[in-house]
């Protein structure tokens, strides 16, 4: 127990803590939690750093509360937002709920045998029983609009075009009265989660405070940003998932795969459970050779095999191999068999019948939506980005046919380095 702040802190994913926190998790077993938000029905990468939170909380034998807010997911978080959000139905939020629920159950263990189990809670169980009259007569009156107002999250949207509602400027009241319940009913002591939220839980803390004489404890961890000033967690399609049936395995793997030197030498600290000497070796080897990509290897097994498994990250593997390694080969490296079951890209149907007669490649990659528009697909073929079946293709007006289907039925097209689409005629 007396290692996990330490652990925390040479991974860079400590930002903010509270005075006493450090002393509170060295003398006893704590019992600490992380909410998650279920506004969808799968997590995605962003929401790793706060399930590795909860896994090395565990590791270090603390008792780990993952909350689903699905009280909270019907008001709607400011922190970090310019713009409302939209609130979802209550049949949305449920299925939302389950989707999160069985993804943090591949992450911690819910064995109650042991003293230190993961329990899983939804703050919907507590609020529904609680009137609007209730809540501001128990926790209303312990906090004043003067300490609600001092907060970042609140500042910005008050001096922001679109102002900020009501139902978002009580949220930190609602998310306050979770650590509250937590600290009332289960002894939870610890709040943890990303640096943006500090000012919602530091109301907890001192909801706590105030309204039964207790003491709670806090810590965050930094944001995560790309080196590049991009947008941590997202990729050409948009989120990247934890579920494979939105972001598949090797889609997954690539992601990772496809890091910056910088991102990866601060990525393989924060998101494997890889210990540090072990990391000190690769960063060093890394430094010699950066072309061998080792750290990122490194960092896209770990990551892969955490999330999706040995199976799933072996065939990304095999397709990555396939797709990239041998790039320079020709199409003909290639059998029907490695076609049909290559996983993890994108497979399109097209028209048979098109490709008797022949049609123009950006009006094909137009039609298969790859690219959004037939200028998009242009703009791309003569800047050399685009190659079908293995080989680059530069003029917009090159003729797609029959003689191009491998098998008599597949076109692999490569759109840039990192994205490979299949299509099917049928």
């Amino acid at each position: 127990m007396n290692a996990f702040i330490e652990e925390l802190r040479w991974r860079g994913m400590i930002q903010d803590i509270m005075p006493g926190t450090k002393e509170q998790l060295n003398k006893e077993l704590t019992s600490a939690y992380i909410g998650f938000d279920p506004t969808a029905d799968s997590l995605h990468i962003g929401n790793l750093v706060p399930i590795l939170l909860l896994v090395h909380l565990q590791k270090a034998g603390h008792k780990p509360y993952a909350l689903v807010g699905g009280a909270t997911g019907m008001v709607g978080d400011p922190s970090g937002k310019s713009e409302e959000r939209n609130m979802l139905s209550e049949e949305v939020l449920q299925k939302n709920q389950a989707g999160v629920k069985a993804q943090l159950e591949k992450f911690l263990d819910f064995d109650p045998a042991k003293a230190n189990a993961a329990v899983m809670v939804n703050n919907y169980d507590w609020f529904k029983s609680i009137s609007f009259l209730d809540f501001i007569r128990d926790a209303g009156k312990h906090i004043t609009v003067n300490y609600m107002m001092a907060k970042d999250s609140v500042k910005k949207r008050l001096e922001s075009a679109n102002g900020m509602s009501f139902t978002e400027f009580t949220y930190q009241l609602v998310q306050g009265y979770d650590f509250y319940w937590l600290y009332k009913n289960k002894n939870c002591k610890l709040q943890m989660g990303g640096s943006d939220q500090w000012g919602n839980i530091v109301t907890g803390t001192e909801l706590i405070r105030r309204k039964d004489g207790g003491e709670a404890f806090a810590f965050t961890c930094p944001l995560i940003k790309k080196a590049d000033g991009t947008k941590f967690g997202k990729s050409e399609a948009g989120n990247v998932w934890l579920d494979a049936a939105k972001t598949t395995p090797y889609q997954f793997y690539q992601f990772w795969f496809n890091a910056s030197d910088e991102d990866a030498t601060n990525w393989i600290k924060i998101f494997t459970f890889l210990d540090k000497a072990a990391i000190d070796f690769l960063v060093a080897k890394h430094s010699e050779n950066a072309a061998a990509r080792e750290l990122q290897k490194t960092l896209a097994r770990e990551l892969t095999v955490f999330v999706h498994g040995e199976e799933e990250y072996q065939k990304a593997i095999a397709t990555t191999e396939k797709l990239f390694a041998t790039q320079n080969a020709s199409i003909e490296s290639f059998s029907e068999d490695d076609l049909n079951n290559i996983e993890g890209i994108e497979k399109i149907d097209t028209s048979k019948a098109a490709l008797i007669t022949g049609i123009d490649i950006t009006t094909l990659l137009a039609e298969a939506n790859i690219f959004p528009s037939k200028g998009d697909a242009r703009k791309m073929i003569l800047g050399g980005g685009v190659s079908i079946n293995k080989q680059k293709i530069d003029d917009p007006k090159f003729v797609v046919d029959h003689s191009q289907l491998l098998f008599d039925k597949f076109i692999l097209v490569q759109k840039g380095k990192k994205n490979t689409y299949l299509l099917k005629a049928n």
